[in-house]
């Protein structure tokens, strides 16, 4: 892709993999910043490595460990979790293309959803949990125009999880909507410690709704 056809939120394929870019920084070497939907591990990569994805009705992919299958013929109730297909937010609201969100409420006009973003029923699929019948698995790239995919089991994201390299000492993040940078200083299981006297998880550090990886002072 060219780097002025990448927009926030669009769906695309790196390293194989399903992708949602969450940032667009033309300024950067690597310019385009990701999120890998299965474990909401972040990326940053050049706009000519990554392939776009157009989600669809009975798509059918893991985010955040769980599987979940895109329906646009039914609307969402409480609990659910819906996918913006077409986003038309008021001015109150903050939610982007392609935005996973949860339901609080249902209105007639649409839903309510935890992050306080009215969104209309027109304007979200609803991600029904697991793989329905005749749904299409997305989860990585299909190269040879079939409908068979390499799909990791359960086990197997638990595994990459707990073998992933994750932050290393050195890297710097910034915390989102808040003029706070630190760096990684230093890690103790499942606890990493940044300049200022900052301790989070590394769930935490790896959610890109609350940190987002700048770059490493490491030599």
């Amino acid at each position: 892709m060219k780097l002025h056809n990448v927009r926030k939120g669009q769906f695309v394929y790196f390293h194989n993999e399903l992708h949602r870019v969450y940032a667009v920084k033309p300024f950067f070497k690597k310019s385009v910043h990701l999120v890998r939907l299965k474990d909401l591990e972040q990326q940053m990569t050049q706009a000519d490595q990554i392939e776009l994805y157009k989600p669809r009705h009975l798509d059918s992919f893991v985010y955040n460990q769980n599987r979940y299958t895109l329906r646009n013929d039914k609307r969402a109730e409480k609990g659910d979790h819906i996918l913006v297909m077409k986003p038309n937010p008021d001015s109150l609201d903050h939610y982007t293309l392609h935005a996973i969100e949860e339901v609080a409420a249902v209105e007639p006009y649409g839903v309510v959803t935890t992050h306080d973003n009215g969104i209309r029923h027109n304007e979200y699929s609803l991600l029904v949990p697991g793989r329905e019948e005749e749904a299409r698995l997305i989860d990585t790239q299909v190269t040879d125009h079939s409908e068979k995919t390499s799909i990791p089991t359960d086990e197997e994201i638990v595994s990459e999880e707990q073998g992933a390299e994750g932050p290393m000492i050195g890297d710097v993040y910034q915390k989102r909507n808040e003029e706070i940078s630190a760096m990684v200083v230093a890690i103790q299981g499942s606890t990493v410690m940044l300049g200022g006297n900052l301790e989070v998880s590394r769930h935490e550090l790896s959610n890109p709704e609350q940190w987002e990886y700048v770059g490493s002072l490491s030599l």
